[in-house]
């Protein structure tokens, strides 16, 4: 089985995709790493790479053709991608939500990690972190929308929807575990 993950920022994909695949023994890939790694090739912050993704469509042609390579040649794996439930489409689909102000506090908790520093520009309060996150969530969206037609926030596309704002990490995990477990047993019967 495939999993994809997608969500908003600070809603907890990284720490629970991460979960998951410890859990189940699975690969991780994390496209978030390779926009960086390829942010940091440039000698640009991820923020600068990104918007220079939105006016050159081959950054985002190479991250997404990593993704379609990977699950041609896996059948069991999790994914952290904006867009691997559309290129993925026989993927388990899984949508982390969070609201601003919370996604905020984790954000900012966050930065103090040294592969996240260069995402939060100049911000520091929760304000300016929810003026980044709305600035960068606008950015992905039309981008998406204009390079694949697509909504990568429509609800629809996903399987599985989880508000994760009042939950710890450990209620984020067992209810996504779950949720999990439910759709390999389906699977094997």
């Amino acid at each position: 089985m495939i999993i994809s993950f997608n969500g908003d920022h600070g809603s907890g994909k990284s720490t629970i995709a991460e979960k998951v695949s410890d859990a189940l023994g699975y690969s991780r890939f994390y496209m978030g790493q390779i926009f960086r790694d390829m942010a940091k090739e440039r000698g640009m912050t991820l923020a600068e790479f990104q918007k220079l993704s939105k006016y050159d469509p081959s950054a985002d042609k190479e991250v997404d053709d990593r993704v379609i390579k990977l699950s041609k040649e896996n059948d069991k794996f999790v994914i952290e991608s904006r867009t691997a439930w559309h290129f993925i489409p026989n993927s388990l689909k899984i949508y982390l939500k969070v609201s601003d102000q919370e996604a905020a506090k984790r954000v900012l908790k966050e930065a103090h990690k040294e592969n996240r520093k260069n995402e939060l520009i100049d911000a520091v309060s929760e304000e300016d972190v929810i003026n980044n996150l709305q600035d960068r969530k606008e950015r992905d969206d039309d981008r998406y929308q204009k390079y694949y037609g697509i909504n990568i926030r429509e609800e629809s596309n996903y399987d599985f929807i989880l508000d994760t704002t009042n939950l710890s990490v450990e209620e984020v995990f067992e209810k996504v575990l779950e949720f999990i477990k439910s759709k390999m047993n389906e699977k094997s019967n």
